[in-house]
């Protein structure tokens, strides 16, 4: 059985290999591709509506455990690109 996690975008519950893992290094949001970088990660569904719903609930500085600020345009552009392509 494979893993379970939550959006942090939605909260729906969805596979792990159905979501992307987020981590904030220095003040950036960086997609963890392999799920193997260090720190506290956020997993979120790869759409623009699950990205523009956890920056509206300000969910990815909750969800890191992050005060300062987060550059998110990294993460947006990518998804911009996956929905695109």
């Amino acid at each position: 059985m494979e893993p379970v996690r939550t959006c942090i975008g939605c909260r729906s519950r969805a596979s792990r290999s159905s979501l992307l893992r987020v981590v904030a290094q220095n003040s950036d949001l960086v997609v963890d591709k392999t799920a193997t970088l260090p720190g506290r990660g956020a997993w979120i569904h790869p759409t623009i509506a699950c990205f523009q719903e956890a920056v509206k609930r300000r969910a990815f500085g909750r969800a890191l455990r992050v005060s300062s600020p987060l550059d998110a345009k990294q993460l947006e552009n990518r998804l911009t690109w996956l929905m695109d392509n």
